[in-house]
């Protein structure tokens, strides 16, 4: 039986995909490759992206993942054996791996993540019509924070995409994993602000409490402070970061300096929902009881 030209391609075809330099793609990503090649690999013109994808299921390295998120099912390729992160980073265009996930890869805790978190940044938004006021503020961290629904099973873990603050990703950069796959992560100063926005994404205050310990040394604070102000949050995060920073022991006092360049306007909270508390009074701040 005369083999197939797509058959007679195949050793060409496995090289091309051993080159690439993130072994995960998208659809149309292996589309693009398919009509750049056809020509060299000799594939009939009649040959569909479907096919394609078909054959190299079966005949190759090529394995197909779908996340089952609530709203829509999103799909990715991997090649050979591909890390979870690597695969989790490449599930939206433009996405990075954040919050948890970051301070893992940070090595900001000793915790392996059973989520996996993957920011794919909102569109800009308006500001608020009304800036926030002292009621508004303790009516919002009185109750839970909302936490994302937009999860799908991954193995042994979850993958949870979050809808972040539009930043134009301020503050990722790029890295690699363990296997040299090239990854989009939050860097250290930025991985902070996260994670003080959004402890519920991070194992909880005293999980961010270490972060913070354990980043001392490697953060450069002024970075984070100009990152913070970029960023323009509506609720003064500034307030929770020097809280942290102080109660790490880690930092020096003329770092903490740097949140405290004008008086505070506003009581704030370390987190949402808590019982009983104690209250910072040099940075306004209400935090949980005992911590």
């Amino acid at each position: 039986m005369a083999r197939t030209r797509i058959a007679i391609a195949k050793p060409d075809i496995v090289a091309l995909f051993d080159e690439q330099p993130r072994p995960v793609f998208k659809r149309p990503e292996l589309g693009r490759i398919l009509e750049e090649h056809r020509e060299n690999w000799r594939l009939q013109q009649s040959m569909t992206l479907d096919e394609f994808i078909v054959y190299l299921l079966k005949n190759t390295s090529l394995s197909r993942i779908h996340f089952k998120l609530p709203h829509r099912t999103e799909t990715v390729f991997a090649w050979g054996d591909v890390s979870p992160y690597c695969i989790a980073s490449a599930v939206k265009t433009d996405g990075y791996l954040s919050h948890y996930m970051a301070m893992h890869l940070h090595e900001l805790t000793d915790q392996l993540p059973e989520t996996i978190y993957v920011n794919h940044e909102q569109r800009p938004q308006p500001k608020p019509a009304q800036p926030p006021t002292q009621e508004t503020i303790d009516r919002a961290f009185k109750r839970p924070q909302r936490t994302s629904k937009n999860i799908a099973p991954f193995g042994r873990r979850r993958l949870c995409v979050l809808n972040g603050k539009h930043t134009g990703q301020l503050g990722v950069i790029d890295a690699t994993d363990a296997n040299d796959c090239p990854i989009r992560v939050t860097g250290i100063e930025r991985t902070l602000i996260d994670i003080t926005v959004r402890p519920t994404y991070a194992g909880g205050v005293a999980e961010v409490l270490e972060a913070y310990r354990r980043a001392a040394g490697r953060v450069q604070v002024n970075h984070l402070v100009a990152m913070l102000r970029k960023m323009d949050f509506a609720y003064p995060y500034q307030q929770a970061v020097g809280f942290y920073m102080e109660r790490s022991a880690a930092f020096p006092e003329k770092r903490l300096d740097l949140l405290r360049t004008e008086e505070f306007e506003f009581d704030f909270y370390l987190t949402y929902a808590m019982q009983k508390t104690d209250h910072s009074k040099r940075w306004r701040l209400h935090f949980p009881a005992g911590f």
